[in-house]
């Protein structure tokens, strides 16, 4: 059975736009050039917002001070800070979930800050998550009185 000429390039069309959507993530992924990956930043906080992301999840925390306050800034207001870490599913198989992380948990996180001076960082390689619960420890949250996850980025 042969095909039309028409037929052939209708479907030479369908199967290239086809495989142009299967690999437009791929595409669409950011580089991290907008972080400064020369510097290290550790910041901690209550989770005000957890953002399940398929390419990149976020966390997003208000700082608190050692007395478990936040940390307001010139404006009054508490500052905030967000972290961009990998996508939900491979982070929900070392134990980060919005279940395993619910709003107002306290947290510490190792992060590269955005050039920009905007405040909000990528996970910094070696760097930590690190849960402490619903109240800040004494001596602030650190690896050695909270939980440590996303460790195997070493």
């Amino acid at each position: 059975m042969s095909l039309s000429p028409y037929i052939c390039r209708l479907l030479a069309v369908s199967c290239a736009a086809v495989g142009g959507l299967l690999t437009a993530p791929t595409y669409a992924h950011h580089s991290f050039a907008m972080y400064d990956q020369s510097k290290q930043e550790t910041h901690a906080g209550k989770l005000i917002r957890f953002i399940p992301g398929a390419n990149h999840a976020q966390l997003l925390f208000e700082l608190v001070g050692e007395d478990g306050k936040p940390v307001v800034g010139a404006d009054g207001k508490p500052v905030t800070w967000g972290v961009e870490l990998g996508p939900a599913a491979a982070i929900a198989k070392q134990g980060v979930t919005v279940e395993s992380f619910p709003l107002g948990t306290i947290i510490a996180v190792t992060l590269n800050p955005l050039r920009n001076g905007k405040p909000f960082g990528a996970l910094a390689q070696g760097g930590r998550l690190v849960r402490c619960g619903a109240d800040v420890p004494a001596g602030r949250c650190t690896a050695e009185n909270g939980e440590i996850f996303l460790a195997s980025r070493d």
